[in-house]
C-alpha cells in the first residue's frame, strides 16, 4: 500500500512510500531537499521494517532543527 506524509519542519514538503503488510518499506520518495543525500537514505532503507528504520533514524537533527528529512521519515514509516 502506497502511503503518503506530509513532513514538518525540514526542508523536504512530502515522503511516499510503499510499506507491505509485513511492515517492509520500498519505494521511498521525498519531494523536495536536498535530492542527493535523499536519493541515498532512499536507497539505504529500501526492503527494510518500518520498525528498524525508526530505530536508525529517529531522532537524527539538521542543523539548528530539532528534526531532519530521516527524523521525518522514521516518523512516517511508524504512522502508516
Amino acid at each position: 500500500m502506497t502511503h503518503t506524509y506530509n513532513t514538518k519542519g525540514t526542508c523536504s514538503t512530502r515522503i511516499t512510500f510503499d510499506k507491505a503488510e509485513d511492515g517492509t518499506i520500498t519505494n521511498v520518495a521525498f519531494i523536495g531537499g536536498c535530492n542527493g543525500n535523499l536519493k541515498a537514505v532512499s536507497k539505504l532503507v529500501d526492503g527494510m521494517k518500518a520498525p528498524e528504520i525508526y530505530e536508525k533514524l529517529h531522532g537524527n537533527t539538521c542543523g539548528s532543527r530539532p528534526t531532519s528529512c530521516a527524523d521525518q521519515l522514521a516518523k512516517a514509516v511508524m504512522e502508516a
